[in-house]
């Protein structure tokens, strides 16, 4: 039993413990919810100074990209204004033409009027005709300004309308990738641009992922191509580097240089080339193509812009070289065969020494062994002999054995022989 005091009254109560347990699990299932609700409000408020950073962060691009639309806008106006201006001074410059045209023709209209009404009539019609014609060319020129000058007018406001929807599309891509979706990207970008022209401009390129990771390292893309006779003439390997603008981390270009270099290395590429919008900033990589070999050997640095014109250049400049390349497969074929040609004398002869080696000892063995058999043989033949000489001696000893050397010391035998005899 566990007593309680009643926080109102005073008064003090005994509960059991089943009571007592729920009586706890009420007060803390209540402080549970407080501590949600608080930390949900917390979450919430958050989440809003984020979502208001991000906000505040893309209206800031949006006012710089604004800002400078609007400048190239006030560029373009002012060369409009002194364009105009310069045709307005052209144009004084043909009415000044033209009064003094006038001024001309009225002298010689005055001039010639003692030679007749004919001559002074046939001035009057030609300064008319001047006249018009000069005002005719005014007329055109002020028309041909105004165009230009609408023209001009509603192409940055279409510039101006694009740019915002740029960045209103930027906005909402960064805020939904992640940093991996983002490098990704570039590469679906790259792909996608060389995948428009392969069948036209590159029927015969190979461009694919690279997969072969087995040096412990692999770029993003290899790309190949070789003549119809088979001869390879360019080969590129690519690395595509991109990053939010949120990421803490800033990575810088020249970080990614020596893996891209080992991987050209490695993977047999003539040349390396970085894809990259890191270091927005950097003037040096934002001015086109940048050459970096002085730190590798043919390693170019590039915006995903120049990622056609780059493979584009690489292989005009590779096809001037193409009929080089052939001679040095040519000799290269030949050294080959060549020293195939001598890998297979060497064979011959290191083959033939051995199977030499191999019957010189054949035929020693040989030799022994028939040797061998000739003293079994003339073992056998004098056992042969011997036995002859053995058998001579017995056919000796059987001639010799009569009856009478037989019974010489046995008179019983003498006697039953002698018996024999008689009858």
């Amino acid at each position: 039993m566990q007593e309680i005091k009643c926080p109102k009254c005073g008064e003090v109560f005994t509960v059991d413990e089943s009571g007592y347990a729920a009586i706890l699990k009420q007060v803390r299932d209540k402080e549970f919810e407080k501590e949600i609700a608080a930390r949900g409000e917390a979450f919430k408020a958050e989440k809003s100074a984020a979502v208001s950073l991000a906000l505040s962060k893309a209206e800031a691009e949006s006012e710089k990209e604004t800002a400078k639309l609007r400048l190239e806008l006030a560029s373009l106006k002012e060369q409009a204004r002194v364009t105009e201006e310069r045709l307005r001074a052209a144009e004084a410059l043909k009415l000044a033409e033209k009064e003094r045209e006038i001024e001309r023709l009225k002298s010689d209209a005055a001039l010639s009027k003692k030679s007749g009404e004919l001559a002074v009539k046939e001035a009057v019609e030609q300064k008319d005709a001047r006249i018009l014609e000069l005002e005719g060319q005014l007329k055109l020129s002020e028309s041909e300004h105004e165009l230009r000058e609408k023209s001009s007018e509603e192409a940055h406001r279409a510039a101006l309308a694009r740019k915002d929807e740029e960045i209103a599309y930027y906005k909402d891509f960064k805020a939904r990738q992640s940093t991996k979706m983002v490098g990704e990207s570039l590469e679906r970008h790259c792909e996608t641009e060389f995948n428009k022209l392969r069948a036209t401009a590159f029927p015969n390129a190979y461009f694919e992922k690279d997969n072969d990771a087995r040096t412990g390292s692999k770029g993003d893309f290899i790309y190949r191509e070789s003549s119809e006779d088979g001869v390879e003439f360019i080969s590129i390997m690519f690395e595509m580097k991109n990053e939010l603008d949120e990421t803490a981390a800033k990575h810088r270009n020249e970080d990614f240089f020596k893996e891209l270099d080992k991987d050209r290395r490695e993977k047999n590429c003539e040349y390396a080339v970085l894809v990259t919008l890191l270091e927005a900033d950097n003037e040096l990589y934002n001015a086109g193509i940048t050459d970096v070999s002085y730190r590798y050997p043919k390693m170019y640095v590039i915006r995903p812009q120049f990622f056609i014109p780059m493979i584009t250049l690489l292989r005009n400049a590779a096809l001037n070289t193409l009929s080089i390349r052939r001679d040095l497969a040519a000799v290269k074929a030949q050294n080959i065969a060549v020293s195939h040609f001598e890998e297979a004398m060497n064979d011959f002869t290191s083959d033939f020494a051995r199977n030499v080696d191999l019957a010189g000892r054949k035929f020693k063995t040989a030799i022994e062994e028939i040797d061998k058999t000739i003293d079994h043989l003339q073992k056998t033949k004098e056992a042969l002999l011997s036995s002859d000489h053995n058998l001579q001696i017995a056919n000796r000893k059987a001639d010799d054995l009569t009856i009478k050397r037989l019974t010489k010391n046995n008179p019983t035998m003498q006697a039953r022989f002698e018996a024999l005899k008689e009858e």
